[in-house]
């Protein structure tokens, strides 16, 4: 098991990457490894690695004249700006905690996010300047930087550094505290991929900062091999960049994934630029048919499990040709134990709790180690199975419990699926078991609908004969319009 990452790249470049601690030890590296390399761009401006330390540094220098006690919490709110990156890096290197807000978020959540997570400061984007008039903490443009340079403060790996927002384990919007250790480590977990990783890899930050994949996967594993990462405040407008960008590997969630499909599908491969080898994707189920559609295109999709309070990424699948359902092997330097099936997990990519809420930290950690909410089976090679959330559970009238995610799984891997969602539905003044299924049109090839509703009729009938009698479909409904879908383009499984 401690080989199947390391061996995916070549010997060489792994003897130039090991794990840091803290993200200060991190900057080093960068500034001593690929000074001249590119760094970040938004396609006006271009900073090297040296430039971009030297930034990073400057906004030290603006941090340090707010007069805060060293752990004080900074939120930024912005959108994904190279001003975002610098910040983040700043903040949480000169020994304070970094608190990422959604872009999305309105006046009120803002002011309720302060407020929850005794937001200090907070470096605001202009656009979102006029919601802020009823805010009390210190409060600075996004652009501030100084024309000084500041040295990083002396951290531990167990300093807190940030704290993400998260649905958490129960399912109630918390803070996952994450200390520099955790954020290094989840970083470097994500620097595995089947390809060379010291190659001057080109990205573009599509997934949002405020969410841990974008930080972790998104932005930190890339610096640590020295990529460069093209700025993406804007999504729409960030994917019709990508013929000019011509990236090399993207971090998606599924839903991106499916877009970029279908625009391939509208203007050509080379609408992708022509370099894309891999495709990063997490955060939700990803169907079998994606592996199989970017196999065409000659790109390798890769996907894997993890958890906010994990800091991102337990396990990463390799093999996604030969085992397309497995979230595959975990990482290095974690302990894992299934107790009543739920995986348990413990290592330095563990958070410390949930900030200010004690109740819920108790619930989900126990002696160090964090219970995940995930039913998950290991197989005697070591790959791992989610087989469902134990919150989604569906407990029947006679008793019996059935986990949706195991049954929307066998749909997922039929072509006919863009994704559904199994519930308890009542019919006749009955519960019984319901799916509500989207479709994926272009697999239909222009059917009317009675032969559509006849086709995936036939496959709940499939999937049927593989369940028990308890388990099986009663009532199918067939959606013309999207899910709704939470921050990461999951399912919305409470308001869909």
């Amino acid at each position: 098991m401690g080989n199947y990452f390391y061996d995916m790249i070549p010997a060489e470049e792994l003897a130039q990457l090991t794990y840091l601690p803290t993200l200060p030890d991190f900057l080093e590296k960068l500034k001593n490894d690929y000074a001249d390399r590119k760094a970040v761009s938004d396609l006006k401006t271009t900073y090297t690695y040296a430039e971009f330390y030297e930034r990073i540094g400057k906004r030290r220098t603006v941090i340090e004249q707010l007069g805060l006690p060293k752990g004080s919490h900074i939120a930024v709110w912005d959108r994904n700006s190279i001003d975002a990156m610098e910040l983040y890096l700043a903040i949480t290197s000169a020994g304070y905690v970094t608190v990422m807000f959604p872009a999305v978020l309105q006046e009120m959540q803002m002011l309720g996010s302060l407020k929850k997570f005794d937001v200090a400061a907070m470096f605001v984007r202009d656009e979102f300047r006029p919601m802020c008039d009823k805010v009390s903490v210190k409060m600075l443009s996004t652009h501030e930087i100084a024309d000084t340079f500041t040295p990083s403060a002396a951290v531990t790996k167990d300093t807190l550094a940030s704290i993400f927002f998260t649905g958490g384990t129960t399912g109630v919007p918390k803070g996952v505290m994450l200390t520099h250790g955790n954020m290094m480590r989840g970083a470097f977990n994500g620097i595995f991929m089947t390809t060379s990783v010291l190659k001057e890899h080109r990205y573009i930050a599509f997934l949002p900062f405020s969410h841990i994949f974008g930080v972790v996967r998104g932005l930190l594993s890339c610096f640590y091999t020295g990529a460069l990462v093209y700025a993406c405040e804007d999504m729409k407008a960030g994917i019709g960049t990508l013929p000019m960008v011509k990236p090399t590997c993207l971090v998606l969630v599924p839903g991106l994934c499916e877009i970029l499909l279908g625009l391939v599908k509208m203007h050509g491969v080379g609408f992708l630029g022509g370099a894309l080898e891999v495709v990063i994707s997490g955060a939700a189920n990803v169907p079998p048919v994606l592996i199989k559609e970017f196999k065409k295109l000659n790109i390798k999709l890769l996907f894997g499990y993890g958890l906010t309070e994990s800091a991102n990424l337990v396990s990463g699948n390799a093999d996604v040709e030969t085992l397309p359902t497995s979230v595959g092997q975990p990482y290095p330097g974690q302990e894992l134990k299934f107790v009543n099936g739920e995986l348990w997990i413990k290592g330095d990519n563990i958070m410390q709790g949930y900030y200010n809420d004690p109740e819920a930290t108790k619930e989900a950690l126990e002696d160090g180690w964090l219970k995940t909410g995930d039913l998950v089976r290991q197989d005697e090679n070591g790959y791992l199975f989610i087989e469902g959330r134990i919150k989604n559970i569906i407990l029947l009238k006679n008793g019996e419990n059935i986990v949706p995610e195991s049954i929307e799984e066998k749909f997922y891997q039929n072509p006919l699926v863009r994704d559904c969602l199994v519930k308890p539905v009542m019919v006749n003044g009955e519960e019984v078991v319901g799916i509500e299924i989207l479709p994926r049109m272009e697999s239909f090839q222009g059917d009317d609908a009675a032969t559509i509703q006849q086709k995936l009729q036939a496959l709940v009938n499939e999937v049927n004969t593989q369940l028990p009698p308890y388990a099986r479909i009663i009532n199918m409904k067939i959606r013309t319009e999207d899910f709704k879908r939470t921050g990461a383009l999951k399912v919305d499984r409470k308001n869909s």
